[in-house]
């Protein structure tokens, strides 16, 4: 595993692991790279500024409108200048490990990078929508106590193009390629997948924006959520330089709970993350923030625990929805799901405060899919190796 340092800076130092290492090849993956950066790379690599510009026009088209990762395939390219950009550079994607699906038709890709780090993303189909969920890092830093991931040791932050290969890949894998097409199945993006997105900000905004981009992947900011634990001093920011919905993991009312379950509350407390929240740029009743909250029995499930949330919401005057997520098994959680009638209790008073409380349904289970289960450590691999044996087994018995 890549060796632990500290990140440098005054707004809030964090266990990061070093950057990711060059590629094997030495190319340059074009994925990723703004489209400044993108001409930048091609002028460094030889071409004239003129040509730079019109080719980094040329293979940007290709690469985020029409999804082709072959540089003979780009057929306004001069076809003798396409060995040459084959030899400098790569339009990359993250390497498929795993590939899952649920009988709920949840997805979920185990991917690994160049480097040899392994995360996972998630794709969860609706009736009249497709959410992404997009993971910012490999591991995480913050320890909350009902996460898998959680579990995990942070090895590093994805890169941008790391980021925006997770939203290519999965056009990929679904056949939504040119990205204008209409009745796409992919209209979604959360980034909520493994790690905290304000710990990777540069690259999170980065990714997001090609992701937003008109001539990009071309998905509006209003349907694109990013959520965060509460890293209060960049929430400002991200509702500055990305401007997309936000999403809170709240998960308690109390400090003591809250300092026990979301152990970065301990040094942003609950009162300065919800005036963050109140604070956040363009939230009102049309994009309201959201709130998550996992039930946990016995712990942040009771009656008084919902008139507290909704006490805390009106408080600081916040147009708010909470979603309320029963909470998604693991082996070794130290936790126990609430029982139905407790969340339909709480869900109740919360809506008969006039806020919005739906109970998520939980999505993808069976592949460890769920919100909060992601994890990529080798025990889950070799459990998946133990389940094909012992399905082996159980046809040889037959």
């Amino acid at each position: 595993m890549t060796p632990l340092m500290s990140s440098p800076g005054h707004i809030d130092p964090v266990p990061v692991a070093r950057p990711a290492e060059p590629r094997p090849d030495g190319k340059i993956d074009l994925v990723g790279l703004s489209k400044v950066e993108m001409r930048e790379a091609l002028t460094t690599a030889g071409l004239d500024a003129k040509g730079a510009k019109l080719r980094a026009k040329q293979i940007w088209h290709w690469v985020y409108n029409r999804g082709v990762t072959d540089f003979a395939l780009m057929t306004d390219i001069a076809r003798a200048q396409q060995p040459w950009l084959t030899e400098r550079f790569v339009i990359g994607r993250p390497e498929i490990v795993e590939a899952q699906v649920s009988t709920d038709g949840t997805r979920k890709w185990l991917l690994r990078t160049p480097d040899a780090q392994d995360f996972e993303m998630v794709f969860i189909p609706d009736a009249d929508r497709g959410t992404l969920c997009v993971s910012s890092q490999v591991g995480c830093t913050l320890n909350c106590r009902f996460c898998h991931t959680g579990t995990m040791r942070l090895v590093r932050n994805l890169t941008a193009g790391e980021i925006v290969g997770q939203v290519m890949l999965a056009r990929d894998a679904l056949g939504e390629w040119p990205s204008t097409q209409d009745g796409r199945l992919l209209t979604n993006i959360v980034m909520m997948g493994m790690g905290e997105p304000l710990y990777n900000f540069d690259a999170v905004r980065d990714a997001l924006k090609i992701v937003m981009d008109g001539d990009g992947l071309a998905l509006g900011k209003r349907r694109i959520t990013l959520s965060t634990s509460g890293v209060v001093p960049m929430m400002a920011r991200a509702g500055e330089e990305i401007g997309v919905n936000l999403a809170v993991s709240l998960h308690a009312v109390t400090k003591e709970v809250r300092d026990e379950i979301v152990p970065l509350n301990r040094k942003y407390g609950l009162e300065e993350l919800l005036q963050a929240c109140a604070d956040y740029p363009g939230a009102n009743n049309a994009r309201r923030i959201t709130f998550e909250y996992v039930m946990l029995k016995d712990k942040n499930d009771s009656d008084a625990d919902a008139h507290e949330l909704v006490r805390l919401i009106k408080h600081y005057r916040l147009p708010a929805k909470v979603n309320l997520i029963p909470f998604n098994p693991w082996p070794g959680a130290a936790y126990d799901t609430s029982t139905p009638e407790r969340i339909k209790s709480f869900s109740n008073i919360v809506f008969d405060a006039g806020i919005s409380a739906p109970v998520r349904t939980p999505r993808g289970r069976d592949i460890d899919a769920a919100c909060g289960q992601l994890k990529t450590a080798s025990e889950k691999k070799s459990r998946a190796e133990l389940d094909r044996l012992a399905d082996e087994k159980q046809a040889a018995l037959g």
